[in-house]
């Protein structure tokens, strides 16, 4: 079992950048692959990155690649989201979310989530 709990989210404008954290509990966490997801008003929840247990592999969604890079410091039992050059399109509630294995692009696929912490981003 983990427990996860998001932080960073805030209201910037279009072009800034933020960083989300991800703080999980347990003494396992290097078991767990990670990912992040977000959900705007009236969409689907949708993939946003994924790392691996040892932080070698990552995927991200066609929409930020280029922009953002997720992270992980197991000793620290952290993920975080470096989010440059925001963009209003941008504005969700972003969730991480943790499952034992592989990586995972589906949200079906992670067993255990955080509450979400909102980004806005104006234009």
């Amino acid at each position: 079992q983990v427990q996860l709990i998001e932080s960073g989210g805030g209201l910037v404008q279009a072009g800034d950048s933020l960083r989300l954290s991800c703080a999980a509990s347990g003494r396992t966490f290097s078991n767990y692959a990670m990912g992040w997801f977000r959900q705007a008003p009236g969409k689907e929840r949708e993939f946003v990155a994924s790392i691996s247990q040892n932080g070698l592999a990552t995927s991200y969604a066609d929409s930020v690649k280029g922009r953002w890079t997720i992270s992980r410091d197991n000793a620290k039992n952290t993920v975080s989201l470096q989010m440059n050059s925001l963009k209003p399109e941008d504005t969700a509630v972003y969730y991480c979310a943790a499952r034992t294995g592989l990586w995972s692009v589906r949200s079906r696929d992670y067993e255990y989530w955080g509450q979400g912490t909102q980004v806005t981003v104006s234009s």
